[in-house]
């Protein structure tokens, strides 16, 4: 990638930043057939793209509020994606419990029409549950009141795997993408952006690369790139943070997922099961200001804990907690809203008078078509011959529809073999790199070698999960992973240790 860097002396597009936008606009201008550049300041999905619900949804909450147009988009694009990265998505059926008839049929009604709007992409049919059988469903749940509940169906993935996904592809189709390059300024020629000054942060190497369009994409920091463009600018953005708490499958036994539909602060709470734990979240509370690596606050834990075991036999307690996260969301400022749960989710597109193209606000969800927005923006505005997306039904990398779950390694989908292959090179790399998880050291090695993981954290938060399933775990698992990347990256005892412990202090963040 490096190299390709210093080959080329104009690109047609440069995206900055590698979360879902960025890598979809890095996948939509190069499979066009467009010479594409993505820079991302830390590592592909550091920040709000590794941290969601992992939920590939319409957004029932969106329903209830109204904002019928971006539900209808995000059902469109679940269908899509469920379709294209089959591999790292999948179907996953929800119980709303219902305490009382008008609640069921409320609730009911709503999640009908959800489904209905979902048209031909519809993936389950919504129907109403007796007591018996939502008990079934969730044997956790609490009894008393209860009158029965909703079953529906949603899309389930794994973020920053997609991610990953979307890099490779992006790269198969003739793209550039490199993380650790910051974007430190704009280079402009007569009053237009026609490029950035960017730095290697592992070496502190400087490059000045010339663009004819330049896209932000840098989500929660997107002010500060409009800022670079112009000092005046008013702030964008206004970051609101959602944590989620990991526990054990024992707190939720069975398949199915589920929804709150309120809560102390008319938000809804999911409990998904996702890679053998389960994940209870999410909270939407306003910050000041965007942190790299924002911590779950005490009251948020709290208004979880409260929230979650009032629908369930046995409460959760801190001690429960494998793990907890949080990740920033880039709400668009709403005109008079304080209240961060009511802005909008919708994106929105600016472009500067310098022909800066800036994109956010949005969902995982809908990055694709964010995307080709952003993409048809920058070939517009730098007068680029129009040539059409055709991400649509575009396969990701990794797609495949021979998906066994029960093995570890079905979310590599098409690269499975090749890591079951390479772990036969050397015995020790079939060993687990913690004896409770199914994570081996083939696929440290693979994620060095294929997957452009550049420290410990790249690996055990983003390449495999275990930091967000069990930050312990990841901790002890964090001295062999080192080892095992100094021995690829060529690197000495210093660096392993410097990796051990800053991934240590990063991982104390992830525990209560």
């Amino acid at each position: 990638m490096l190299d390709q860097l210093e080959a080329t002396d104009e690109w047609d597009v440069i995206i900055a930043g590698g979360g879902a936008t960025g890598l979809g606009s890095a996948l939509d201008a190069a499979s066009r057939g467009y010479k594409t550049l993505l820079l991302e300041r830390f590592d592909f999905a550091k920040g709000t793209s590794s941290r969601a619900t992992k939920l590939v949804h319409g957004g029932v909450r969106y329903l209830a509020q109204g904002n019928i147009k971006l539900v209808m988009e995000a059902l469109r694009e679940r269908g899509l994606l469920l379709k294209n990265a089959p591999h790292l998505t999948r179907i996953q059926p929800f119980v709303l419990p219902a305490y009382g008839w008008w609640q069921k049929m409320y609730y009911g009604v709503g999640l009908k029409i959800y489904d209905f709007m979902s048209g031909k992409l519809s993936i389950g049919e919504t129907r109403l549950l007796s007591k018996k059988t939502t008990s079934g469903n969730l044997p956790a749940l609490q009894q008393q009141n209860l009158s029965g509940g909703i079953l529906y169906y949603d899309g389930q993935f794994d973020d920053a795997r997609l991610a990953l996904n979307l890099a490779q592809t992006a790269v198969e189709h003739g793209a550039t993408v490199l993380n650790y390059m910051e974007v430190v300024d704009l280079h402009k020629e007569k009053g237009f952006v026609k490029g950035v000054l960017a730095e290697d942060s592992l070496t502190g190497k400087e490059y000045l690369l010339k663009a004819k369009a330049v896209i932000n994409a840098t989500g929660v920091f997107t002010d500060d790139i409009l800022q670079m463009d112009n000092e005046q600018q008013e702030e964008l953005v206004s970051p609101s943070q959602g944590i989620h708490l990991v526990v054990d499958k024992k707190f939720f036994p069975g398949d199915h997922a589920m929804m709150i539909p309120k809560t102390d602060d008319g938000r809804v709470l999911f409990a998904v099961p996702w890679h053998n734990e389960v994940i209870i979240g999410t909270t939407d509370t306003p910050v000041e200001e965007a942190s790299f690596e924002p911590h779950a606050l005490e009251s948020e834990i709290e208004f979880i804990f409260r929230n979650v075991n009032r629908y369930l036999t046995s409460d959760i307690t801190r001690k429960d907690i494998k793990s907890v996260f949080a990740g920033l969301r880039p709400l668009v400022k709403a005109p008079g809203q304080k209240n961060t749960a009511m802005m909008p989710r919708d994106h929105t597109i600016l472009v500067s008078k310098s022909k800066l193209v800036t994109i956010t606000g949005g969902k995982w969800t809908t990055y694709r078509k964010m995307a080709k927005d952003a993409v048809d923006n920058a070939l517009f505005t730098a007068k680029l011959p129009r040539k059409p997306c055709i991400t649509e039904t575009l396969k990701l990398h990794g797609w495949t529809i021979h998906k066994n779950e029960q093995d570890p390694l079905h979310y590599y989908g098409a690269d499975e073999a090749a890591i079951k292959q390479l772990s036969g090179e050397n015995n020790e790399w079939k060993e687990l790199i913690h004896p409770e998880y199914p994570y081996i050291k083939a696929q440290v090695i693979w994620a060095v070698r294929n997957e452009m993981a550049m420290t410990v954290e790249d690996v055990l938060a983003r390449r495999i999960r275990l930091l967000f399933l069990d930050a312990r775990a990841a901790v002890s698992a964090a001295q062999p992973t080192a080892m095992l990347m100094a021995g690829e990256l060529k690197k000495d005892e210093t660096w392993i240790q410097q990796q051990v412990e800053s991934f240590r202090e990063t991982a104390r963040g992830y525990m209560i």
